[in-house]
């Protein structure tokens, strides 16, 4: 039996490895006892059991006196045979026990679609998976598919999610999606659809609008999302320039509906004639202004190659995002119309920067561009898009 006690920071992981049986226990609780001590103290302890090949009485016994010492203990990567045993003698119910994930490969997979925060492959006839980039931690995977539960039990249009995965060193979630293809797909194959194309993409922006999140739900606000994800790039801005997002942000008016927040036309699948939603890491609820603002920072005013992020020349998506925002504003006056877009543009630009909140392992010539694009967009036209955000008040639902 081998154990090992790493740090970090407020938490500690007790590493375990072999077989935690009789012959061993009195043992191998001297040897944990010890490394815990020189730890220190900790608020949480993790038991990575991912090589832990078998547990006895005995070793159930130290679980029990660790989740006595600390109340914050779970067991993570417990494989099947230590996971039966846990589940047969109630362990389960008693502490938090998570199961090892089953491990997948991508290799010769076809790529659907990239983000932020990760890319999609299309695994056979009847699944996808959306790899999570290097870094990205378990909780952020575990909210994406409890987001993708709750949203599809609301009734948004959205893939059925299966399982968290393991991709080599990366997370996966596996989402069952029969038959379709993304919305850019389909424009690319098809560019004289494309005002077809655009009254589908409005109808899906409205069918999600119009869905009320009721309280209390896992779904969080998604101005809390974005007041958190612009303080979280004063790593690359100034304090000036991150209250000034701030500002903006915070005029718009408080609302309960469902909203998805990266609904760009490769996180539109269409399938069997109808459009579906994937990527639902960013899902909240919130006035509808700010999902077609950080669709239009996507299909608009992307910073970055946008053939390459969103498949389809610049054109073709300004193309298409006009004739969806005509179908979305069906019946508006031309003033209110472009009254309307120009608030949808001002939080776009918001979202131009606070998406590298994402992650923190963007390329640094990324976050350059960023920085270069700030003072263009942002600051040169401070005082407009402070005038239209006193405005946003007036966007009634």
């Amino acid at each position: 039996m081998k154990i090992n006690v790493t740090r970090n920071q407020t938490s500690a992981t007790l590493h375990l490895v072999g077989r935690l049986d009789t012959a061993v226990s009195q043992q191998a609780m001297a040897e944990i006892e010890s490394q815990l001590a020189a730890a220190g103290p900790v608020e949480q302890l993790i038991c990575d059991a991912s090589e832990l090949t078998y547990i006895s009485s005995s070793g159930l016994r130290i679980l029990l006196s660790l989740r006595k010492r600390c109340a914050h203990f779970h067991l993570t990567e417990v494989g099947p045979d230590v996971y039966q045993v846990l589940e047969m003698t109630g362990f389960t119910k008693m502490m938090t026990v998570e199961r090892a994930l089953r491990c997948m490969s991508v290799d010769g997979c076809e790529e659907i679609g990239r983000g932020g925060v990760g890319i999609v492959y299309r695994i056979n006839d009847d699944t996808i998976i959306k790899v999570f980039r290097e870094g990205s931690d378990i909780e952020e995977v575990r909210r994406e598919i409890t987001m993708a539960k709750e949203a599809f039990v609301l009734g948004m249009p959205t893939a059925i999610s299966f399982d968290v995965v393991r991709v080599g060193n990366q997370y996966g979630l596996v989402y069952e999606l029969l038959r379709a293809e993304t919305l850019t797909t389909c424009i690319s194959r098809q560019p004289d659809r494309i005002d077809e194309y655009a009254r589908l993409y409005a109808g899906l922006f409205r069918q999600l609008h119009s869905i009320r999140v009721p309280k209390p739900s896992l779904i969080r606000s998604v101005m809390q999302n974005e007041e958190k994800a612009i303080r979280h790039i004063g790593r690359y801005f100034d304090a000036a320039s991150v209250d000034l997002l701030l500002r903006i942000a915070s005029a718009v008016p408080p609302s309960d509906r469902l909203l998805h927040c990266d609904l760009q036309t490769k996180n539109a699948m269409m399938q069997d004639g109808e459009l579906m939603l994937i990527d639902m890491g960013e899902v909240g609820y919130g006035h509808p202004m700010i999902d077609l603002g950080h669709a239009h920072s996507a299909m608009i005013a992307l910073i970055g190659d946008y053939e390459k992020i969103i498949g389809i020349p610049r054109e073709t998506g300004r193309d298409l995002w006009q004739r969806t925002m005509r179908y979305y504003f069906e019946g508006l006056s031309e003033a209110d119309f472009a009254h309307r877009m120009e608030q949808i543009e001002t939080i776009g630009v918001v979202r131009n920067f606070s998406w590298l909140s994402l992650s923190d392992s963007f390329p640094d010539a990324v976050v350059r561009e960023c920085q270069e694009a700030f003072a263009e967009r942002v600051l040169k036209h401070k005082d407009r898009l402070l005038d239209v955000s006193r405005t946003f008040s007036d966007w009634t639902l």
